[in-house]
C-alpha cells in the first residue's frame, strides 16, 4: 500500500508540475509586458457572421432589457447599475455573462430595442466592464466572446455610427491576437479547443488573414486530432463535449464554405465521426446520457445538430476508444460505461461511474445517473461524481477512484482524479436467442478492499427485459475473509417522473412511468427504495428516488437482479 501511496504522490507532483508550468507560461503570455506584441492594424470590417446553433429565447430579450438577468440559472436584478459593475453571485454567472453566449437571446428578439440595448451592453464592456474582472479574461471565455461577437455582429452592428464600428472592431481584433498568443497554454481539453475554433473562425471572417489562416487551421487540426477520438468521442468522456464541439464547429464549415475556402480535412474528418456518436448517447426522450459531468442537454439544439448529419443512420453499437456500449431495440434504450478515466489533466469533471448504466423506454426516461450538480468543487459537484451518484455498485460506501479534493493542489490545478481504476475489461456477444451480453469488470476497489467489480447485463432482442449479475471477485492477495465486515450497495437511481412502489416483501418493485408504462424489479438480495436527487440546472435539482441492492461479499460474491416491462403506457398501446 506504501509503494501504491507513493505513486499518488508522484503523479498528483507531476501533474501539479506540469500545469505549474503551463500556467506561468499562459500569465507571461497575458501579461501587460506582453501585450505590445499584440499590436497592428485593425481590419475595417467583418467578411462573414458565422451561425449561432444554440438554443435561444426571445422572451429573455425583455428581461435583459429591463435589468434582469438570469445565467448559470441564477437571477440577478441590475435595475439602474451597469451589469458588468455587478458583484456577480457566483464565477458560472460570471462566465456565462463575460462569454456573451446570451446575445443570442436579443437576436431572437427582431426588436429594434433589443439591438439597441445589445449594442450598449457591448460597448459598456469594452469601456469598462470586462478590464478589471479576471473572469473576463479566463482563455476560455475569451473564445467564448469571440465567437459570440463574430456570430452576433449582425445583431451589434447594424445602424450603429462610424466610431462605435471602430471600438468594437480595436476590441475583437486584440481579443483574437490574445487568443492567438495563449492558444498553446490554454486549458487542456475542450477549452483549448474552444480556443482553436474561435482563432480559426476569426481568421475566416477576418479580410486579408491569408497568413493566419493557415495557422489557425493548423492549430485547430492539432487539438482536433488530440481530443476526437476514432470512435467520434471526446477525449473527456462526456457526451456534452461532443454537442459542444459541433455546435462550434459546424458553422465554422459553413463559414469556410461560404467564404469559398477550403475546410481543414481534420476539421470534416471529425464532424463525420462525431455525428454518429450524436446518436449514440441519445435516448429515447431526445436528451442525451448523463456520464462524465453531462446533465441537461437541449433537446432541440441536438435536433438543429443532427439535422447537419447528410448519412442520418442508425446510432453505432459500441464506442471502444471512447468507453461506452449501446443496447437497443425496438423503443428501449440502455447505455453503459465501460471506458477507462480520461489522462489526469482531463478528469477535473470526470465521474466515479465505472459500469454504471442508463435505460430509456418509449420516449421515457427509467434508470439515470444523477448527473452534474453545482459549480465545480462545491460540495454538491463533489457529491454528483462519486460512484454512488451513479447506476452502478459501490464498496464500503467509497468511490471507485480518488479525487484530489481540499488540498492546495486541489485549489490550484483542479480536483481531478489522482488514482482509480487501472484495469477495465469489457466483452460483448449476442446469445442464440439474440439477446445481447455485455461484461465488463474494473479494478477500482482492488488495491484498497480486494475486490474487482464485474458486472454482466443481458438485454433481450425485444428490449422488454434486461437481467444484470453484479459479481465481486477476490483478487489475488485480497483482504476478504468471512469475518470481514465489506459490504457492497449496488445503485439504480429513477427519473423523478417515475414512481416506485413495493410489490411484495421479496424486494419486488413496480416501476411506474408517466404514460402508464411499468416495469418490475426484483433481485435475489434484499432492495430498498430510499432517496435521490437528480440535478438539473433547467428545473433545479429534483427530489427523486433509487433502488438499492444491499449485500455482503464474503457471505454471497454475487448479486442478480432483473427489470422487465410488465405493462405498456397510453402512448405505445394507443
Amino acid at each position: 500500500m506504501a509503494a501504491d501511496s507513493t505513486a499518488v504522490r508522484r503523479r498528483k507532483w507531476s501533474f501539479a508540475a506540469s500545469e505549474g508550468l503551463r500556467l506561468a507560461a499562459l500569465r507571461y503570455h497575458s501579461s501587460i509586458l506582453y501585450r505590445p506584441r499584440y499590436a497592428g492594424p485593425t481590419p475595417d470590417r467583418l467578411l462573414i457572421a458565422p451561425t449561432d446553433l444554440r438554443t435561444s429565447d426571445a422572451t429573455l430579450a425583455h428581461d435583459f432589457y429591463a435589468g434582469h438577468f438570469v445565467l448559470a440559472g441564477v437571477p440577478v436584478d441590475v435595475s439602474g447599475v451597469p451589469v458588468f459593475a455587478v458583484d456577480p453571485p457566483s464565477p458560472a454567472w460570471a462566465r456565462e455573462l463575460h462569454g456573451f453566449g446570451w446575445l443570442r437571446h436579443l437576436r431572437a428578439s427582431e426588436m429594434k430595442v433589443s439591438r439597441q440595448n445589445a449594442r450598449a451592453l457591448v460597448r459598456d464592456w469594452i469601456r469598462q466592464g470586462g478590464q478589471n474582472h479576471p473572469i473576463a479574461w479566463e482563455p476560455e471565455i475569451v473564445a467564448r466572446r469571440v465567437i459570440s461577437w463574430l456570430s452576433q455582429s449582425p445583431l451589434v452592428l447594424e445602424g450603429c455610427d462610424h466610431a462605435f464600428y471602430r471600438r468594437f472592431m480595436r476590441s475583437l481584433t486584440a481579443q483574437i491576437r490574445l487568443l492567438r498568443r495563449i492558444a498553446p497554454d490554454g486549458p487542456h481539453g475542450l477549452p483549448r479547443l474552444t480556443m482553436a475554433i474561435a482563432v480559426a473562425a476569426a481568421a475566416v471572417a477576418l479580410p486579408d488573414q491569408d497568413r493566419f489562416l493557415k495557422q489557425a487551421g493548423r492549430r485547430l487540426e492539432v487539438e482536433l486530432e488530440r481530443q476526437i477520438l476514432p470512435d467520434g468521442g471526446h477525449i473527456s468522456r462526456s457526451p456534452a463535449a461532443i454537442l459542444e464541439v459541433l455546435a462550434d464547429l459546424l458553422p465554422l464549415r459553413q463559414a469556410y464554405s461560404a467564404r469559398g475556402l477550403e475546410s481543414p480535412p481534420a476539421m470534416l474528418n471529425a464532424i463525420d465521426r462525431m455525428m454518429p456518436m450524436v446518436r449514440f448517447f441519445r435516448h429515447t426522450d431526445g436528451t442525451f446520457a448523463r456520464f462524465n459531468g453531462t446533465s441537461d442537454t437541449p433537446v432541440d439544439l441536438i435536433a438543429t445538430v443532427l439535422a447537419y448529419d447528410d448519412a442520418r443512420g442508425a446510432p453505432p453499437s459500441s464506442a471502444p476508444h471512447s468507453g461506452y456500449q449501446r443496447l437497443a431495440a425496438r423503443e428501449t434504450v440502455v447505455i453503459t460505461d465501460t471506458g477507462k478515466a480520461p489522462p489526469i489533466a482531463l478528469t477535473d469533471g470526470a465521474h466515479a461511474g465505472w459500469l454504471s448504466f442508463e435505460l430509456s423506454s418509449g420516449g421515457q426516461r427509467v434508470i439515470v445517473n444523477c448527473g452534474a450538480g453545482g459549480e465545480i468543487g462545491s460540495r454538491l459537484r463533489r457529491l454528483s461524481r462519486t460512484t454512488a451518484a451513479h447506476s452502478t455498485a459501490t464498496v464500503n460506501d467509497s468511490s471507485s477512484c480518488r479525487f484530489m479534493v481540499g488540498t492546495a493542489l486541489a485549489r490550484r490545478f483542479g480536483e481531478v482524479i489522482v488514482d482509480g481504476p487501472h484495469e477495465v475489461t469489457m466483452e460483448r456477444s449476442q446469445d442464440d436467442e439474440g439477446s445481447a451480453i455485455v461484461v465488463a469488470s474494473h479494478d477500482g476497489y482492488a488495491e484498497r478492499f480486494g475486490l474487482v467489480h464485474e458486472r454482466r447485463l443481458r438485454f433481450s432482442a425485444t428490449g422488454h427485459r434486461l437481467d444484470g449479475i453484479d459479481h465481486f471477485r477476490q483478487v489475488r492477495g485480497g483482504r476478504l475473509s468471512r469475518g470481514s465486515k465489506d459490504s457492497f450497495a449496488i445503485r439504480f437511481h429513477l427519473h423523478p417522473s417515475v414512481a416506485a412502489e413495493k410489490l411484495s416483501e421479496d424486494g419486488q418493485v413496480q416501476l411506474t412511468l408517466p404514460d402508464g408504462e411499468t416495469w418490475q424489479f426484483a433481485a435475489d438480495h434484499d432492495v430498498e427504495i430510499e432517496e435521490s436527487i437528480y440535478f438539473s440546472e433547467t428545473y433545479g435539482n429534483l427530489q427523486a428516488e433509487q433502488l438499492v441492492v444491499y449485500g455482503r461479499p464474503q457471505s454471497r460474491d454475487q448479486a442478480a437482479w432483473w427489470l422487465q416491462r410488465t405493462g405498456l403506457g397510453k402512448r405505445s398501446s394507443g
